[in-house]
């Protein structure tokens, strides 16, 4: 679909147009592999009043393929194949373009939603809030194992209003990174601004906390199964949560510093432990380095930066997954990354494997 259709269908958001309740809004890229086990989960709990929509950014796999066989047999998907992809912040602002829905839910394309999850949403909506926060659950890449079974841990439903906006930040702000547990209002998401937050990979989060919401509802069940270390940007995890992340964050003008580095510490790189944790996985070396940390330090500190990127990154794997399994025992997700990455060890995978 072209510029100019899209900003069409911008225009034709009007009351006039039909108008369903809830719009489940995914985009994808390359993930033929997966998609079809999200729809399977999705498409058994849609009604009459919930729709489906898939922005592909032009993925060069059998995706095209794979949507083509559900398409012809659920014409409840709408499929919008792009021409060419641009990128994920863009995509997902297309998707709620497209949509009809008077919500819409920002699907990601290779977790699973779990029986019930559209139903307990549904049910939420009944409050007319601007934004609805679903809980998640961590598996592995297989699904067949739990990594945790709630990321928001507290129990029971919560409610912010206008007037909690700081709380609401610090408390949902962080999990709010995994935008498939938002469900927003389409017509607040249109009337933000979403162009700023293209590129940042996490244009969701720039749209909920560039002003205040009236009433945010979490619901703390989890309603997703998360397929925990399939990211698409997994090899650009240093520059993602080392920099674009926390610039994001430190960017919200409206909340104070003690707020603000409760979701994020400013500059997470200068904590040395999670530079070496990222030289474990293989996600930082000396081209990292001379990108990302060698213009920001001068003098003694170069040196340390610069040698943690030379060290053996097999042997700091081994080490950081013990560290991971026997003293951090609440760094199980970094023990499972440890045991996937390129530079995984023996140590590493039987460590994993028996925790």
């Amino acid at each position: 679909m072209s510029e100019d259709t899209f900003s069409q269908s911008l225009l034709e958001a009007t009351p006039e147009r039909p108008v369903l309740r809830l719009s489940i809004c995914m985009t994808t890229y390359n993930r033929g592999r997966f998609i079809g086990e999200t729809l399977d989960s999705i498409l058994p709990q849609l009604g009459p009043e919930v729709e489906l929509i898939v922005v592909d950014g032009a993925s060069p796999d059998n995706t095209e393929q794979v949507m083509a066989n559900y398409v012809s047999r659920y014409p409840s998907i709408q499929y919008f194949r792009q021409a060419e992809n641009s990128g994920v912040d863009k995509d997902y602002d297309k998707a709620v373009a497209y949509a009809s829905g008077e919500y819409c839910w920002l699907m990601t394309d290779d977790d699973l939603l779990k029986e019930g999850a559209i139903s307990s949403v549904l049910d939420a909506l009944l409050e007319f809030p601007d934004l609805v926060v679903a809980n998640s659950e961590l598996r592995t890449v297989d699904m067949c194992n739990v990594l945790a079974t709630g990321l928001l841990s507290r129990s029971g439903n919560e409610r912010y209003d206008g007037s909690e906006t700081e709380r609401l930040f610090v408390e949902v702000g962080r999990y709010l990174s995994f935008i498939g547990g938002v469900v927003i209002k389409r017509s607040l998401w249109l009337e933000r601004d979403r162009s700023t937050y293209y590129g940042s990979l996490f244009i969701h989060v720039g749209v909920i906390f560039q002003k205040p919401l009236s009433l945010v509802l979490v619901i703390r069940e989890p309603l997703i199964a998360i397929r925990y270390g399939n990211a698409m940007w997994t090899a650009r995890g240093f520059e993602i949560w080392m920099f674009k992340w926390p610039g994001l964050i430190w960017s919200f003008k409206d909340y104070s510093e003690e707020a603000k580095s409760m979701v994020s510490a400013r500059e997470p790189w200068h904590v040395k432990t999670r530079v070496l944790l990222y030289r474990a996985l293989g996600g930082y070396g000396p081209s990292e380095y001379e990108r990302f940390i060698a213009p920001k330090v001068s003098g003694f500190m170069r040196f340390i930066y610069s040698a943690i990127a030379w060290l053996p990154a097999s042997l700091l794997n081994s080490l950081a997954s013990i560290y991971c399994a026997f003293i951090n025992k609440r760094a199980r997700s970094d023990l499972y990354d440890l045991s996937r990455s390129k530079h995984a060890t023996w140590l590493s995978r039987h460590l994993a494997r028996s925790l």
